[in-house]
């Protein structure tokens, strides 16, 4: 994929289906299962829980009008953009060798971390657990101004980093998007970095157009971070919708958890770091969006999942 922010993709017409997806729009190639042959699968999947690969999944009812959230809520990082081994870390250990502070994180290591949500929250649980660095304060408060300086300039120079288009959006999000902006369903996303971190890569990657339509709800926006909904909570309760109408797109356990505490409907797009992690309780599991010919999911079968779980 081309590193340069991806320009909305080619007009979307009507699909040819007879069934009640003509008022839907998707590319020209968008095929739907029919509702029996949906419940087929289904059925087969739950019964054996078991893996079927990534194969592309789309459910539509022939008989009424196609069920869709009332809004898509994507997390950030691992999510839009693979950004944690090549983005965040880096920029963290860039952060600690401006302050010569001794310490570096490698890609093992960052995998582990990334269990703590937030940045400021994972340095200082770091420091806590090996030892504070010798130029850091001693007291609490102070502390907490050192971290929040070591993370505001690390949130510069990943800032810098995503501004220069290195890394780009992951296969599927940018048509995710359009189809949920196209059909009326409100689209935000949710994620425990920095607020001004998240806004680079939805205006950078995706583009003004679609950055003004879409919802931030980042950072310290709320007292406690993933895995608890707060964050998902805030969401449902600023768009206007009820958080068991929303589908929310994730790619770590703890992310997962709370979109599930917030009654929410998840996909997981396992990223680079959370192959391995669990997600028993997810409503759906891919390795990615994905875009023609090559889509996994589309905002069809996001909708049909408000009405049945699936597991591929």
């Amino acid at each position: 994929m081309a590193a340069n922010a991806i320009s909305p993709p080619r007009p979307l017409t009507a699909s040819s289906s007879s069934s009640s997806s003509k008022n839907l729009l998707f590319p020209k190639n968008t095929s739907f299962l029919s509702s029996s042959s949906c419940s087929k699968f289904v059925n087969l999947t739950i019964k054996k829980r078991s893996v079927r690969g990534f194969g592309v999944v789309k459910c539509m009812s022939s008989a009424a009008a196609p069920l869709l959230p009332k809004a898509l809520l994507f997390d950030c990082d691992g999510v839009l953009v693979d950004t944690e081994k090549d983005g965040h870390r880096v920029s963290f250990n860039d952060t600690f060798a401006e302050k010569e502070l001794g310490v570096t994180w490698d890609v093992d290591l960052y995998g582990e971390l990334l269990k703590i949500g937030g940045g400021k929250e994972r340095m200082t649980a770091y420091f806590n657990k090996v030892g504070w660095p010798d130029k850091a304060p001693k007291t609490e408060e102070e502390r907490k101004a050192f971290i929040a300086s070591l993370h505001k300039r690390k949130t510069e120079l990943f800032m810098a980093l995503i501004e220069k288009k290195l890394l780009p959006l992951r296969p599927g999000v940018a048509k995710l998007v359009d189809q949920a902006l196209g059909n009326g369903v409100s689209v935000a996303v949710c994620s425990t970095s920095n607020e001004n971190a998240v806004s680079a890569v939805v205006s950078c990657l995706l583009g003004p157009d679609r950055a003004e339509k879409i919802q931030i709800y980042a950072g310290d926006v709320v007292p406690r971070k993933k895995p608890d909904p707060a964050i998902y909570l805030l969401a449902a309760e600023t768009l206007g919708v009820e958080p068991s109408s929303c589908v929310v797109v994730e790619d770590s356990a703890i992310g997962l958890a709370a979109a599930k505490a917030a009654g929410m409907k998840c996909i997981v797009t396992k990223s680079g770091y959370t192959g391995d992690e669990d997600f028993e309780n997810a409503d759906a599991i891919f390795d990615c969006i994905g875009d023609p010919p090559e889509e996994r999911f589309n905002l069809a079968f996001c909708g049909s999942l408000l009405e049945t779980q699936y597991v591929s």
